[in-house]
């Protein structure tokens, strides 16, 4: 599994049920990045999307808690062993925190989108710079949209988590 994630310079990715930022040019990415892979990702992360639907093009496996929660379009579980059986290796993981602190110990990629700003957050990504099991691999050039400024990071885990 992939994990593919927007996040500010304190790692914060969420604040009050939404994503910090939007950036068109990291949505297209994330679209570009996505497109035809499953998706993984929790009720609150699906209800940010427009209309509160699944993606389209790609296979929506939405992890909750709510057994009557049942969106057109994807396929829910409740729980965790469920949803990695269900799971192909090339899905990525969305979002939201709850579900990539389920999911990333799974993930050996994560490709990050770093916003060089903080924003008021809730929500928060693990700092990988941070985490001895991951690497930067590859980084991308400064790019800016709207005033602001970003950059993309590629991850590599270097060792499984005791976790896994």
């Amino acid at each position: 599994m992939k994990a593919i994630v927007l996040v500010d310079e304190n790692w914060g990715i969420g604040n009050g049920g939404d994503q910090i930022i939007y950036l068109p040019g990291d949505l297209k990415y994330f679209r570009e990045t996505t497109m035809g892979h499953p998706v993984i990702l929790g009720r609150k992360t699906l209800a940010t999307f427009p209309g509160g639907r699944p993606l389209t093009g790609r296979r929506n496996l939405i992890l909750s808690r709510n057994p009557q929660f049942s969106p057109e379009g994807a396929q829910v579980f409740s729980g965790l062993d469920a949803l990695l059986a269900a799971a192909p290796e090339d899905a990525f993981v969305i979002g939201g925190a709850s579900v990539y602190a389920a999911l990333l110990d799974r993930c050996d990629t994560a490709y990050v989108t770093k916003v060089h700003r903080t924003f008021p957050a809730d929500c928060h990504f693990p700092d990988l710079d941070r985490n001895p099991a991951w690497q930067a691999a590859e980084e991308g050039p400064m790019q800016e949209e709207n005033g602001i400024q970003f950059h993309r990071v590629t991850y590599f885990k270097l060792f499984k988590d005791k976790k896994a």
